[in-house]
């Protein structure tokens, strides 16, 4: 076993020479660390501590304050999700009177625009009946 470590050990290092020509030459890989042959102390401790009827009584303590908590987030959740939904019908209620509005303001805006054609018309049909009483020819605009 010990002839592989330090055959291993032996393969590891370089001579001198090698080192210094290996200096100038560039690495595309890292070079291998450098292997510790000592043991690691790999021991596991874990105890046990004996419990108490306080600890245990401490530990439901805290699981019911947590519980209420919970509840506590749970139910302002809860209000805060119906004050949204509230809020979204309300938003939805007041878009489709918004809606309803610029359809009519569209259709009063068609309207004024129908008038406008038909008074233009009049106004021009009206001015043609216009005569010059002095030479008896049409008024053209």
């Amino acid at each position: 076993m010990e002839e592989t470590e330090k055959r291993e050990l032996q393969l590891l290092r370089q001579p001198p020479a090698a080192a210094a020509t290996e200096a100038h030459k560039p690495s595309f890989f890292p070079s291998k660390p450098h292997i510790d042959p000592s043991p690691l102390d790999l021991t596991l401790s874990m105890a046990l501590a004996p419990v108490s009827p306080t600890s245990v009584a401490a530990l439901k303590q805290h699981a019911a304050e947590q519980t209420r908590l919970a509840a506590q987030e749970k139910a302002r959740a809860e209000r805060t999700r119906e004050i949204t939904r509230r809020e979204l019908e309300m938003a939805e209620k007041d878009f489709a009177r918004a809606r309803l509005v610029w359809e009519r303001a569209r259709e009063d805006v068609e309207k004024v625009e129908r008038m406008r054609l038909i008074s233009t018309r009049r106004f021009s049909a009206t001015c043609v009946e216009i005569t010059c009483q002095s030479c008896r020819r049409s008024f053209q605009p």
